[in-house]
């Protein structure tokens, strides 16, 4: 009867430990989102205030956007994707200048990515360098995506760009 009892008490002791792993509520156990992922998602909500009209709210975001972006380039330097938004944030905040030397760093990187060549297209429009951005257009011209579609149309004046 001791056998049982003791090994009775050592198998819910067991137990509960597994179920205390298993279900830990500390916030530590729980992924934390990066900064790139964090930039995307206020990217996102920018967007979303810009069709809205909402300039300030987009900018505000944009802006947090941006620098949570400079510090995923720092811990992870040299990624195409980041270096895209790094790109589209500074343009949207105003600057032409670094928005383009982000976008050109990331084609170093890859030349053929649909992101940067289709904002840096738009950049370039917006700048009046409308051959350069034919070029953008050209390296689009066989991925079959909407970056294509998007840019043809802002170079076509048939879709504007906001910046």
């Amino acid at each position: 009867m001791k056998k049982l009892i003791y090994t009775l008490l050592i198998i819910i002791a067991l137990t509960n430990n597994l179920f205390a792993a298993g279900s830990s509520s500390d916030s530590d156990s729980t992924p934390k989102a990066s900064d790139y992922t964090k930039a995307k998602n206020l990217i996102n909500s920018a967007k979303k205030y810009e069709k809205k009209g909402k300039i300030d709210k987009a900018q505000e975001r944009y802006a947090k956007a941006q620098k949570l972006l400079l510090k995923s380039n720092d811990e992870k330097p040299l990624q195409a994707d980041t270096l895209n938004y790094l790109g589209f944030t500074t343009r949207k905040l105003g600057d032409f200048e670094g928005g383009e030397k982000f976008y050109l760093q990331g084609l170093e990187i890859e030349p053929n990515h649909n992101g940067i060549n289709e904002y840096l297209g738009e950049l370039y429009v917006v700048t009046n360098r409308i051959d350069m951005a034919k070029e953008r257009l050209e390296v689009l011209k066989t991925c079959n995506c909407e970056e294509f579609d998007e840019l043809k149309e802002i170079i076509e004046g048939t879709k504007k760009s906001k910046y």
